[in-house]
């Protein structure tokens, strides 16, 4: 189970993208995945993060509030404003606006961290801004869809509070508490060993099942609808993870830390988004393309880009015969800017 776990990991990007092809040509596969089912399978992806979270990752928090507070802003205004950007350049119908503004207004994505891992990136730093970020999501999410969407479509920002606290803090709180009462139990390790691939099997459920409620569509609209939302998913995401780097550019973060806050903002969390979409705005029932979308596409370019960043830092290490090691994190006794 473990090894099956690791496989599914390191294949993420294919275990969903694989997922989504299959739905297009059997689309009642996932006929399951609908209402409570599909929000209960999010919170089951929480949960597989707050198990692999220790109160040194919470610790974080309050040693580098200045990192943590630039991410946040970053996080949050960035991805929220070039969604909204393209809604109006690119005229998007209603449904689709809302799709990719809810994508843009969501915290940032669990993958990141393995993506920053990869990288050689800040990786203490990227755990410290998705708890922030998750954190702050039941608050930010509502007030930023409100501000952004209220014009094309009624915001229930309080049922949405209730919703994003009850499918995102709570998991990853009761996560939380499991690590911290059972870590010493030698059972525990193999059972955060096996997280990681039940949190890629069910990302690929929800998936399945969001290509499943829009098949008709698809089938519909054919390869325009398709090309279309994906151009937007795709401008949306690359935008984010290069303003994400001009931000730490701008405050002057070292590199690793630079590739961390690219990956944090460009990386959204679709998956709340698409249950977010499904349970909200179900009158709009292509308001879950976008959110789709960017499940499959954001692990893809999340792997491409982490990839890119490593590839530079060897061509370009002093050649010496050997891999230069990652920067190091930030500490409290050795600050970094």
């Amino acid at each position: 189970m473990l090894a099956l776990s690791r496989f599914l990991s390191v294949h993420a990007t294919g275990v969903v993208v694989g997922t989504a092809i299959l739905t297009l040509f059997f689309p009642h596969v996932f006929d399951w995945v609908r209402g409570n089912t599909q929000t209960v399978i999010l919170g089951i992806i929480m949960l597989t993060m707050g198990l692999t979270l220790t109160a040194q990752d919470f610790k974080i928090l309050a040693r580098r509030p200045l990192d943590i507070f630039i991410g946040a802003c970053a996080q949050f205004i960035i991805m929220p404003g070039v969604a909204w950007l393209l809604v109006h350049v690119f005229h998007l119908e209603p449904a689709l606006a809302i799709g990719i503004l809810l994508v843009g207004c969501c915290p940032g994505g669990v993958s990141s961290n393995i993506m920053s891992y990869l990288c050689r990136g800040d990786v203490a730093y990227s755990v410290g801004m998705t708890c922030a970020s998750t954190m702050l999501a039941p608050v930010m999410t509502p007030f930023l869809m409100k501000q952004t969407a209220g014009e094309i479509i009624a915001i229930d920002a309080v049922g949405m509070f209730r919703g994003i606290l009850f499918v995102t803090v709570l998991p990853v709180a009761l996560g939380c508490l499991l690590n911290h009462l059972f870590s010493g139990r030698k059972c525990f390790p193999t059972l955060q060993g096996l997280m990681p691939g039940i949190s890629v099997v069910c990302l690929a459920f929800i998936v399945g099942g969001v290509i499943s409620t829009v098949h008709a569509d698809l089938m519909r609209e054919g390869l325009r609808l398709f090309l279309w939302t994906f151009c937007v998913v795709f401008l949306h995401n690359g935008l984010g993870y290069l303003l994400g780097w001009c931000s730490g550019e701008l405050v002057r973060f070292n590199t690793a830390k630079k590739r961390t806050i690219a990956i944090e903002v460009g990386m959204q969390n679709a998956g709340l988004a698409t249950v977010l979409a499904a349970r909200f705005f179900a009158a709009q029932p292509l308001a879950v393309l976008p959110c789709a979308i960017s499940c499959a596409w954001h692990s893809i370019s999340g792997t491409i880009l982490s990839g890119l960043f490593l590839k530079w830092e060897l061509r370009h290490a002093p050649a010496t015969g050997k891999e230069q090691p990652a920067e190091a994190p930030a500490t409290d006794d050795h600050p970094t800017p």
